[in-house]
């Protein structure tokens, strides 16, 4: 079993849902700076940044 093939498909299944998350971090109704401060989050801390936003960042912006 080859661990780089399986890394590579996790590797853009992350990429993929950052790019969901900066989508909708663009769509939300934060601020200018709020916005600013979610997508450096997903930037930094792709998994966990990504997972935060969707858990608590998402619902605030309602």
């Amino acid at each position: 079993m080859d661990v780089g093939v399986y890394g590579g498909f996790f590797g853009l299944v992350i990429l993929a849902l950052d790019i969901l998350a900066i989508a909708s971090i663009l769509k939300s109704s934060y601020g200018g700076v709020g916005k600013f401060i979610w997508i450096l989050a997903v930037l930094a801390l792709p998994v966990l940044g990504m997972l935060v936003y969707f858990l608590v960042g998402k619902r605030e912006s309602l």
